[in-house]
């Protein structure tokens, strides 16, 4: 990468979709999301046309703070050369993370942590292309002592070492090319959380099983929390229809406390879940191993982390055995520099890694970082899957190829990232052309 290269602007959009208007996402904690996303396009001095694009994702309200955030940010990475940046990775992601002024605003969460995580997603994506890989093979290429200048280890080196990370890395590479053979021709295993969502009609909820199953999904989630009478009803149909021999999730969106994640998941069992999902506050640790403990006679894992905002608290849950499904979001934590360190942890307490995905271009993103945990870090695809959401990919320029319903691994440079530019120019909230019709015509007001 050429030295005289650097960052010349960077810009951030407030995109937004009325997804709300038919419930799509709706859950016991979040009943009439707008999914949305602080959109970053990164320039360079280069001239070639190569731009990174990154994103956050957000529910509707609030996205207007991420952008501020972002451009908070921003000036500490305009006039930045590349190879400041990605020759050694952990001391901008540090110096980025730990600005002394912003940093008070945090530390590593929260809305600055979602700002971040946008910046450093068009990064990666500027990385990606620049070298003309998709990013899971740019990860997958990469040495182990590359990866490993990657990651900021403050925090967490009681968990787990520089040298640790190089000997996980190291003991995967000779078996790697065969890996990405299998990857290559069959895939990444999916779920699909599209069937039920909390809002949905008995009907649609059906409608939408049936049609999961005529394309093959064996593996469901549904949403929970809101109304014991109402989650059982909603199962007894889900299992009628996919019978006991497919999989059945069960999402609560942190609607409960501890003792009524214990109580609620004791009338839900009988329906076999394999996770109950995000119980209880995202923040509580020693809560969530209060809950696994509960769960494991009776069969039921705990997955967590679509909010969980930094890798010291993916340590702790860790340490703690609070979970049993590690879920890694793409956008929540500080990008691939944080999930890189994510991953090898649950790797050495040999905790599957889950992703959360969905929302805006989360299916797109998080695909990359399951195929290089495969690759390089698991070397297995056992107990291990994808979440998949059917909407808004066809607002993506380079949307997720699903076959046999699984991931196929992208192919085009970069992170998956960019939306298409007219999506930029329609649902630029709140004067892009979608809204300005849905003002108009009365559906919404601002």
């Amino acid at each position: 990468m050429a030295a005289s290269i650097s960052v010349a602007k960077v810009e951030v959009k407030d995109i937004r979709f009325p997804t709300s208007l038919e419930q799509h996402g709706s859950d016991a904690m979040h009943t009439d999301p707008d999914y949305s996303c602080a959109y970053v396009i990164i320039t360079t001095n280069a001239g070639d046309g190569i731009c990174g694009h990154g994103l956050t994702f957000t529910i509707g309200r609030g996205t207007e703070i991420v952008v501020a955030a972002v451009k908070a940010l921003a000036q500490f990475v305009v006039e930045k050369k590349l190879s400041d940046i990605f020759d050694n990775f952990a001391d901008f992601y540090r110096q980025l993370t730990s600005e002394p002024q912003l940093r008070w605003i945090g530390p590593e969460k929260g809305v600055i942590q979602l700002a971040t995580a946008a910046i450093l997603n068009a990064l990666w994506d500027l990385w990606a292309k620049r070298e003309g890989k998709p990013l899971w093979k740019l990860l997958a290429d990469m040495e182990p002592q590359q990866l490993v200048n990657c990651i900021d280890f403050r925090y967490i080196t009681d968990a787990l070492t520089k040298k640790e990370a190089v000997e996980i890395l190291q003991n995967n590479q000779a078996t790697k090319s065969e890996r990405e053979k299998n990857l290559l021709q069959d895939g990444y295993q999916a779920y699909t959380t599209s069937t039920a969502w909390l809002g949905y009609t008995d009907e649609v909820l059906l409608q939408r099983c049936r049609k999961a199953l005529s394309e093959g999904w064996t593996k469901f989630k549904m949403k929970v929390g809101a109304d014991l009478q109402d989650d059982i009803h909603r199962a007894e149909l889900l299992r009628k229809e996919i019978g006991y021999d497919k999989t059945l999730m069960m999402d609560a969106n942190q609607r409960w406390g501890v003792e009524e994640t214990i109580e609620w998941m004791s009338h839900l069992a009988r329906f076999k879940p394999l996770w109950i999902e995000e119980p209880t506050s995202p923040d509580d640790v020693l809560g969530h191993a209060t809950i696994s403990k509960a769960m494991k006679p009776i069969g039921i894992g705990v997955a967590t982390g679509e909010h969980c905002q930094n890798r010291v608290m993916f340590k702790q849950f860790l340490q703690a055995s609070a979970l049993q499904y590690c879920q890694i979001d793409s956008c929540r934590v500080g990008s691939v520099n944080e999930l890189l360190s994510i991953i090898l942890m649950a790797k050495k307490f040999d905790v599957p890694v889950c992703p959360h995905a969905g929302g805006v271009s989360l299916c797109e993103l998080v695909q990359h970082i399951s195929m290089f945990d495969y690759l390089c870090v698991s070397a297995t695809k056992e107990n291990r899957v994808i979440e998949y959401v059917d909407h808004l990919h066809e607002h993506a320029k380079y949307p997720v190829i699903m076959k046999n319903t699984c991931y196929m691994p992208p192919k085009e440079p970069g992170y998956n990232t960019e939306l298409k530019a007219e999506t930029l120019r329609d649902y630029e909230y709140p004067n892009g052309l979608v809204w300005q019709d849905l003002i108009r015509e009365g559906k919404i007001s601002l």
